[in-house]
């Protein structure tokens, strides 16, 4: 049976994924081969494909409710802006897309995550 971090991996990676195509419109797709990024992700209004790194939101209930997405490879080290374009931390039926800047721990809170993240949100929520 699956360990329980891959299995909720998994979820945040569909979930990002549901949230990318319901969201945005982009198209989605999934490399055959391992790669540093989950998934390619299409916009269809430029044509750009993005590298997507999808990572477990978490919330900091010690640090005021601060949102906080631990961005390290399996190495430990960060993701670089030469491997990943976005990062998408998910919580839940929520996430939130920002630019990956090569660091390790990316922070906000609440309000200042919906100005500087992209929120990704169901067609309900959208309305």
């Amino acid at each position: 049976m699956a360990h329980e971090t891959q299995i909720t991996g998994a979820i945040s990676e569909l979930t990002a994924a549901k949230l990318l195509m319901e969201s945005l419109g982009y198209e989605v797709a999934k490399p055959l081969v391992p790669e540093v990024y989950d998934y390619l992700a299409r916009d269809p209004a430029n044509g750009e494909a993005y590298r997507i790194q999808v990572k477990t939101l978490r919330v900091r209930t010690d640090r005021d409710n601060a949102l906080v997405v631990y961005a390290r490879k399996g190495n430990g080290k960060p993701y670089t802006p030469a491997e990943v374009d976005y990062i998408i931390g998910v919580d839940g039926n929520r996430a939130f897309m920002f630019e990956c800047e090569g660091l390790t721990e990316y922070w906000s809170t609440e309000q200042s995550a919906k100005k500087r993240w992209i929120e990704l949100k169901t067609e309900a929520e959208a309305v």
